[in-house]
């Protein structure tokens, strides 16, 4: 929450424990005087659609035949995410792919 900030929707699983502690949460902020409400939205597969999202990093990194140590593998898969997301859009959509990436590397 330092970094991004108060978030308005959490989206979680239907797991009690995580349901309980965003009920926590939320009523310590509104004890606080927050008056931002978080939104709970409960997705029943929402662990599929992590590994949906992730399929295009494993159809990658499956082939390679291992990484030495874990810094190497640790920049491998961030670049394979990060192509990942120019390509899905997620970033400014109003410049092209390859000025992202520039931006980006630079």
């Amino acid at each position: 929450m330092d970094v991004n900030g108060l978030t308005r929707r959490i989206v979680i699983d239907r797991s009690a424990a995580n349901t309980q502690g965003i009920k926590d949460i939320k009523s310590m902020l509104k004890r606080f005087g927050c008056p931002i409400p978080i939104q709970m939205v409960r997705i029943k597969y929402l662990n599929n659609m992590v590994e949906q999202d992730h399929r295009f990093i494993k159809r990658r990194v499956m082939p390679m035949l291992g990484f030495k140590s874990f810094m190497s593998a640790a920049s491998t898969i961030a670049g394979i995410e990060l192509v990942n997301m120019i390509r899905k859009g997620q970033f400014t959509p109003e410049l092209c792919p390859f000025q992202q990436f520039c931006q980006l590397a630079a």
